[in-house]
């Protein structure tokens, strides 16, 4: 039978073709690319870090605080002073720290007063 070629009509799906070829394995130098960084920083490295978010809150600048050490109590005493010191409002969250507005430059020498080692993440 012989195939009518149309100007209409495309191949979606044929099993005339067979296996398709095996996918290669990358080099090694590429490997050792990849595996030389790891793809995410530890969360128990001992630096605090202060990011500013604004994804998901209507454009408004939040400063999120993460990598404290510490159980419950001591994060949100800690999240009371901070907010007391900006004079804004906050909330401690899945053991992090959230003020709102960009308050990078004002936390960092307050925590860094209180014996933490601090770094400004993201932009």
């Amino acid at each position: 039978m012989s195939r009518r070629k149309d100007s209409n009509s495309r191949l979606v799906y044929s099993t005339d073709k067979g296996q398709l070829d095996k996918v290669t394995e990358p080099s090694s130098a590429n490997r050792r690319q990849k595996t030389s960084k790891p793809a995410f920083t530890d969360p128990n490295d001992g630096v605090v870090r202060l990011r500013r978010e604004s994804k998901g809150r209507g454009g408004k600048a939040m400063t999120v605080i993460t990598g404290l050490p510490g159980n419950d109590t001591a994060i949100a005493a800690l999240a009371k002073l901070l907010k007391q010191r900006c004079g804004v409002g906050g909330a401690v969250k899945a053991g992090h720290i959230e003020i709102q507005g960009d308050k990078r430059d004002v936390i960092k020498p307050i925590l860094e007063a209180q014996g933490y080692r601090v770094k400004i993440a993201g932009g």
